[in-house]
């Protein structure tokens, strides 16, 4: 038994024949003085081993909040999650002591925040940063910790690593920050990776070596990937499957192609349809209309629909159920026929 098996061992009922990652219906709220904010309003999603799962929506629509709670590193108060499960393996995470949680979180899944520079700590080296991780975890010598936080920073391509090792955040860039903290992330080898928006405030060529760094990381340690992001451009080339979210709920899941050849929910087709294109140069770009609604007063029925080309009064009144219009292919919309234009 390697070191890795006996630490997944370690974790009380895991099933290694159970989905690697499920959410169910989870619920999230944030108790303010302005009211309650419904932040994820029963999110259902699942995840393989290997595959890339991007997480899509605007700003406010609860991607982060949901790979917040699945981490379990909510702040409470005032966030409380309210129903749901969270199953790794089989095992509940959000059902176990903080004792086991804290087990988790970087041994099994791991996660990428935004921002780099708020991340890491800047009165420490990063080579210190990462050489905590195994001297708490795996229990390393001083000397032994900080030749794996040489070999991390090498896999993630830093150049000179064995000298750069010793240099502090504010040192390196901001794609050199991000690939350390992809870097920490995959220090303990985990089988889920969480990146929240890891090309954010990067200029389009760096962006391109982030994600593909990160999709070669991957495919050498078979991991599950959660990609959280509101580009799509991103996302074409990296994602398996989309899920994109709309006022806390997922709206549309779909294979990546069927996503972009053919958008089955009205959310998804307005946002496919305000990406710039080289074949409408000189065209107005089209745009979503309103904003996305407060997550303390959110619309009845389809969330969407005041924003919506399609809604009817049925969008008003009733919240659409989830239709299974193929194969690993769901979408929550009234007028899913009309949207496809079947």
């Amino acid at each position: 038994m390697n070191e890795i098996t006996a630490h997944v061992d370690a974790l009380p009922g895991l099933d290694p024949r159970a989905p690697l990652l499920h959410v169910e219906d989870l619920h999230v709220e944030f108790r303010t003085r302005d009211g309650v904010a419904r932040a994820v309003n029963g999110v259902n999603l699942w995840l393989n081993p290997g595959e890339t799962l991007a997480v899509l929506g605007e700003s406010g629509c609860g991607k982060s909040v949901t790979a917040q709670a699945i981490m379990g590193i909510l702040d409470t108060p005032p966030g409380h999650v309210t129903g749901g499960r969270v199953l790794y393996r089989g095992v509940d995470l959000l059902r176990l002591p903080e004792s086991e949680r804290r087990k988790v979180r970087a041994n099994r899944i791991a996660m990428i925040f935004q921002d780099a520079l708020s991340a890491l700590n800047p009165v420490y080296t990063v080579g210190f940063q990462l050489a905590e991780l195994f001297r708490v975890h795996r229990g390393t010598s001083r000397r032994e910790a900080k030749r794996r936080a040489i070999e991390l920073l090498d896999q993630v391509r830093i150049p000179d690593a064995r000298r750069r090792v010793d240099d502090y955040p504010h040192e390196f860039s901001g794609g050199m920050r991000q690939r350390v903290m992809i870097a920490m992330a995959l220090a303990l080898d985990p089988e889920v990776l969480i990146a929240d928006e890891p090309t954010t405030a990067l200029d389009v060529t760096v962006q391109a070596q982030i994600m593909s760094l990160l999709a070669d990381l991957q495919r050498e340690r078979n991991m599950g990937l959660m990609l959280i992001t509101h580009d799509m451009g991103v996302v074409a080339d990296v994602a398996d499957r989309i899920a994109v979210m709309y006022a806390g709920k997922v709206v549309e899941e779909a294979p990546v192609y069927d996503i972009y050849a053919h958008p089955a929910h009205a959310y998804t087709k307005a946002l496919l349809e305000s990406i710039p294109r080289l074949d409408h140069k000189g065209q107005a770009l089209n745009v979503i209309r309103g904003l996305p609604p407060a997550l303390t007063d959110i619309p009845t029925g389809c969330a969407f629909h005041p924003r919506c080309a399609y809604a009817r009064e049925i969008c008003r009144l009733e919240p659409p159920p989830a239709y299974q219009i193929a194969p690993h292919r769901v979408t929550s919309c009234h007028f899913v026929r009309e949207v496809l234009g079947v």
